[in-house]
């Protein structure tokens, strides 16, 4: 198994889809999971540190495990299955939940919990990059060190609110 590290979120042009980018801790490969636009934002308020005034799904999800004394231990990218990644929540070390891989990064940001994908996934789904290709990676990241959470947020339609 492989440790990935999330270098960020962005949103994949022309299609306007966002894509998180994790890359293999002490490796050249690098795995891109289009994602939504809510997950999305979750990862980017994670990223940032931002704490939203109440807590989202994934802090309140945090919140109901740590609260019932249990830790998340393991957040696994387990398979691509027709275009899709799936993942796998790994509680106490021996109770292994079935998410989508957006969820669980989100989560495993929250928590501190490192990501990990098996040698075959990255084979299969991993990109490697070429030197001259990490120029990308780092406009990448600076892309990122400018992003705001609310860049992943869709703009309200009129005659819609949302309460606060």
């Amino acid at each position: 198994m492989k440790v990935l590290d999330v270098l960020g979120v962005r949103v994949e042009m022309p299609t306007n889809h966002p894509i998180v980018l994790l890359r293999e801790r002490g490796g050249d490969r690098y795995l891109p999971i289009w994602i939504g636009a809510a997950e999305a934002t979750a990862i980017a308020y994670a990223q940032q540190g931002i704490e939203p005034p109440r807590p989202l799904t994934h802090d309140l999800l945090k919140n109901v495990v740590e609260g019932l004394g249990h830790r998340l231990t393991e957040v696994r990218i387990v398979e691509l299955k027709d275009g899709v990644f799936h993942a796998a929540l790994v509680f106490d070390g021996k109770v292994e939940i079935s998410s989508r891989s957006s969820d669980a990064i989100a989560l495993a940001l929250r928590t501190g919990t490192e990501i990990i994908a098996g040698e075959s996934l990255l084979e299969e789904a991993g990109v490697a990059m070429a030197p001259e290709e990490d120029d990308e990676v780092e406009k990448f990241k600076e892309f990122l060190d400018h992003v705001s959470a609310e860049d992943f947020q869709r703009p309200e339609e009129p005659g819609q609110t949302e309460e606060p």
